[in-house]
Protein backbone atom coordinates (compact mmCIF):
# COMPACT_ATOMS: atom_id res chain seq x y z
CA UNK A 1 0.00 0.00 0.00
CA UNK A 2 1.31 3.44 -0.94
CA UNK A 3 2.53 5.71 1.85
CA UNK A 4 1.45 9.20 0.81
CA UNK A 5 3.97 10.81 3.21
CA UNK A 6 6.92 9.47 1.19
CA UNK A 7 7.25 11.03 -2.25
CA UNK A 8 9.34 9.90 -5.26
CA UNK A 9 12.71 11.60 -5.63
CA UNK A 10 12.72 14.69 -7.82
CA UNK A 11 15.23 13.73 -10.49
CA UNK A 12 15.87 17.29 -11.65
CA UNK A 13 17.76 17.92 -8.39
CA UNK A 14 20.07 14.98 -9.09
CA UNK A 15 20.66 16.21 -12.63
CA UNK A 16 21.42 19.74 -11.36
CA UNK A 17 23.96 18.45 -8.82
CA UNK A 18 25.66 16.31 -11.45
CA UNK A 19 25.91 19.26 -13.82
CA UNK A 20 27.34 21.50 -11.11
CA UNK A 21 29.89 18.80 -10.28
CA UNK A 22 31.04 18.67 -13.90
CA UNK A 23 31.17 22.47 -14.01
CA UNK A 24 33.45 22.60 -10.94
CA UNK A 25 35.74 20.05 -12.61
CA UNK A 26 36.20 22.13 -15.78
CA UNK A 27 39.17 24.23 -14.53
CA UNK A 28 41.06 21.11 -13.41
CA UNK A 29 40.34 19.40 -16.73
CA UNK A 30 41.36 22.43 -18.81
CA UNK A 31 44.54 23.38 -17.00
CA UNK A 32 45.98 19.94 -16.39
CA UNK A 33 47.60 17.57 -18.85
CA UNK A 34 48.29 13.87 -18.61
CA UNK A 35 51.59 12.96 -16.93
CA UNK A 36 51.42 9.59 -18.71
CA UNK A 37 52.53 10.85 -22.13
CA UNK A 38 56.04 9.41 -21.79
CA UNK A 39 55.93 6.79 -23.17
CA UNK A 40 52.89 7.79 -25.20
CA UNK A 41 51.56 4.23 -25.46
CA UNK A 42 50.59 4.40 -21.76
CA UNK A 43 48.29 7.34 -22.48
CA UNK A 44 46.94 5.52 -25.53
CA UNK A 45 45.97 2.54 -23.36
CA UNK A 46 44.10 4.83 -20.96
CA UNK A 47 42.32 6.44 -23.89
CA UNK A 48 41.21 3.15 -25.46
CA UNK A 49 39.97 1.78 -22.13
CA UNK A 50 38.13 5.06 -21.55
CA UNK A 51 36.37 4.91 -24.92
CA UNK A 52 35.25 1.34 -24.28
CA UNK A 53 34.03 2.32 -20.80
CA UNK A 54 31.93 5.18 -22.18
CA UNK A 55 30.41 2.94 -24.85
CA UNK A 56 29.77 0.20 -22.25
CA UNK A 57 28.07 2.77 -20.04
CA UNK A 58 25.79 3.92 -22.87
CA UNK A 59 24.88 0.37 -23.92
CA UNK A 60 24.32 -0.60 -20.29
CA UNK A 61 21.92 2.28 -19.80
CA UNK A 62 19.93 1.17 -22.85
CA UNK A 63 19.87 -2.37 -21.44
CA UNK A 64 18.50 -1.14 -18.13
CA UNK A 65 15.89 1.11 -19.77
CA UNK A 66 14.62 -1.84 -21.84
CA UNK A 67 13.58 -3.42 -18.55
CA UNK A 68 12.52 -0.48 -16.39
CA UNK A 69 11.42 2.15 -18.93
CA UNK A 70 7.98 3.52 -18.06
CA UNK A 71 7.67 1.23 -15.01
CA UNK A 72 9.93 2.96 -12.49
CA UNK A 73 8.18 3.50 -9.13
CA UNK A 74 5.32 1.27 -10.34
CA UNK A 75 6.84 -2.15 -9.68
CA UNK A 76 9.87 -3.90 -8.21
CA UNK A 77 11.86 -4.85 -11.30
CA UNK A 78 14.08 -7.85 -10.55
CA UNK A 79 15.07 -9.15 -13.98
CA UNK A 80 18.00 -8.54 -16.31
CA UNK A 81 20.34 -5.81 -15.04
CA UNK A 82 18.05 -5.36 -12.03
CA UNK A 83 18.81 -8.91 -10.95
CA UNK A 84 22.51 -8.10 -10.38
CA UNK A 85 22.13 -4.63 -8.80
CA UNK A 86 19.22 -2.47 -7.74
CA UNK A 87 20.29 0.66 -9.66
CA UNK A 88 21.97 -0.39 -12.92
CA UNK A 89 21.34 2.99 -14.53
CA UNK A 90 23.55 4.56 -11.87
CA UNK A 91 26.14 1.81 -12.26
CA UNK A 92 26.50 2.40 -15.99
CA UNK A 93 26.46 6.18 -15.59
CA UNK A 94 29.40 5.84 -13.21
CA UNK A 95 31.23 3.56 -15.64
CA UNK A 96 30.82 6.09 -18.46
CA UNK A 97 32.08 8.91 -16.22
CA UNK A 98 35.15 6.87 -15.26
CA UNK A 99 35.73 6.32 -18.98
CA UNK A 100 35.83 10.08 -19.54
CA UNK A 101 38.45 10.48 -16.81
CA UNK A 102 40.58 7.74 -18.37
CA UNK A 103 40.32 9.38 -21.78
CA UNK A 104 41.84 12.49 -20.23
CA UNK A 105 44.79 10.33 -19.17
CA UNK A 106 44.61 11.16 -15.46
CA UNK A 107 44.05 8.64 -12.69
CA UNK A 108 43.48 11.53 -10.27
CA UNK A 109 40.69 13.08 -12.39
CA UNK A 110 39.26 9.59 -12.95
CA UNK A 111 39.17 8.93 -9.20
CA UNK A 112 37.63 12.33 -8.41
CA UNK A 113 34.98 12.14 -11.14
CA UNK A 114 34.13 8.51 -10.53
CA UNK A 115 34.12 8.88 -6.75
CA UNK A 116 32.01 12.03 -6.63
CA UNK A 117 29.50 10.78 -9.22
CA UNK A 118 29.23 7.43 -7.44
CA UNK A 119 28.65 9.20 -4.12
CA UNK A 120 25.95 11.48 -5.55
CA UNK A 121 24.17 8.59 -7.24
CA UNK A 122 24.44 6.44 -4.10
CA UNK A 123 22.78 9.18 -2.06
CA UNK A 124 20.08 9.51 -4.72
CA UNK A 125 19.57 5.74 -4.72
CA UNK A 126 19.17 5.75 -0.94
CA UNK A 127 16.50 8.45 -1.17
CA UNK A 128 14.71 6.59 -3.97
CA UNK A 129 14.64 3.44 -1.87
CA UNK A 130 12.80 5.21 0.94
CA UNK A 131 9.92 5.67 -1.47
CA UNK A 132 10.20 2.14 -2.86
CA UNK A 133 10.21 0.60 0.62
CA UNK A 134 7.15 2.67 1.56
CA UNK A 135 5.45 1.74 -1.71
CA UNK A 136 6.20 -1.99 -1.88
CA UNK A 137 7.00 -2.92 1.72
CA UNK A 138 8.40 -6.41 2.33
CA UNK A 139 8.64 -7.13 -1.40
CA UNK A 140 11.28 -4.45 -1.79
CA UNK A 141 12.93 -5.31 1.53
CA UNK A 142 13.45 -8.89 0.36
CA UNK A 143 14.80 -7.70 -2.98
CA UNK A 144 17.20 -5.26 -1.29
CA UNK A 145 18.41 -7.95 1.12
CA UNK A 146 19.32 -10.21 -1.81
CA UNK A 147 20.61 -7.79 -4.47
CA UNK A 148 23.36 -5.15 -3.94
CA UNK A 149 22.54 -1.48 -4.45
CA UNK A 150 24.94 -0.35 -7.23
CA UNK A 151 28.03 -2.56 -7.31
CA UNK A 152 26.83 -5.63 -9.26
CA UNK A 153 26.88 -9.32 -8.35
CA UNK A 154 26.82 -11.08 -11.77
CA UNK A 155 26.14 -14.53 -10.28
CA UNK A 156 22.61 -13.36 -9.40
CA UNK A 157 21.64 -12.75 -13.05
CA UNK A 158 18.20 -13.93 -14.11
CA UNK A 159 15.80 -12.79 -16.81
CA UNK A 160 12.56 -13.69 -18.51
CA UNK A 161 12.83 -14.89 -22.15
CA UNK A 162 10.71 -11.96 -23.36
CA UNK A 163 10.85 -8.28 -22.37
CA UNK A 164 8.40 -5.52 -23.31
CA UNK A 165 9.93 -2.06 -23.63
CA UNK A 166 8.64 1.50 -23.65
CA UNK A 167 9.52 3.40 -26.84
CA UNK A 168 9.16 6.81 -25.19
CA UNK A 169 11.61 5.87 -22.44
CA UNK A 170 14.10 4.68 -25.03
CA UNK A 171 13.87 8.02 -26.83
CA UNK A 172 14.56 9.89 -23.60
CA UNK A 173 17.52 7.62 -22.89
CA UNK A 174 18.81 8.30 -26.41
CA UNK A 175 19.24 11.96 -25.46
CA UNK A 176 21.14 10.91 -22.33
CA UNK A 177 23.27 8.56 -24.43
CA UNK A 178 24.23 11.39 -26.77
CA UNK A 179 25.41 13.40 -23.76
CA UNK A 180 27.67 10.55 -22.65
CA UNK A 181 28.90 9.88 -26.18
CA UNK A 182 29.78 13.56 -26.56
CA UNK A 183 32.41 13.02 -23.85
CA UNK A 184 34.54 11.16 -26.41
CA UNK A 185 35.02 14.11 -28.82
CA UNK A 186 35.26 16.50 -25.87
CA UNK A 187 38.18 14.53 -24.45
CA UNK A 188 39.84 14.45 -27.87
CA UNK A 189 39.33 18.21 -28.30
CA UNK A 190 40.81 18.86 -24.86
CA UNK A 191 43.89 16.83 -25.73
CA UNK A 192 44.36 18.63 -29.06
CA UNK A 193 44.09 22.08 -27.48
CA UNK A 194 46.60 21.19 -24.78
CA UNK A 195 49.05 19.83 -27.35
CA UNK A 196 48.75 23.13 -29.24
CA UNK A 197 49.66 24.95 -26.00
CA UNK A 198 46.92 27.56 -26.21
CA UNK A 199 47.21 28.01 -22.43
CA UNK A 200 49.61 26.86 -19.69
CA UNK A 201 48.97 23.44 -18.17
CA UNK A 202 50.47 21.36 -15.37
CA UNK A 203 51.09 17.59 -15.39
CA UNK A 204 48.65 15.42 -13.45
CA UNK A 205 48.91 11.70 -12.83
Amino acid sequence: MQNQSVKPVRQYRRILVLRLTMAFMIPLILFSRSAWMEPEWVFDIFEVIGIFAIIAGVLGRFWAVLYIGGRKNNMVMQDGPYSVCRHPLYLFSTIATVGFGLMLGSLIITAILGGVIFMILSITASKEERFLRAEFGTQYDEYAARVPRILPKPSLFTTEPRVEFNVTSLRVNLADALVFLSLIPLAELSESLKEAAFWPTFPLF
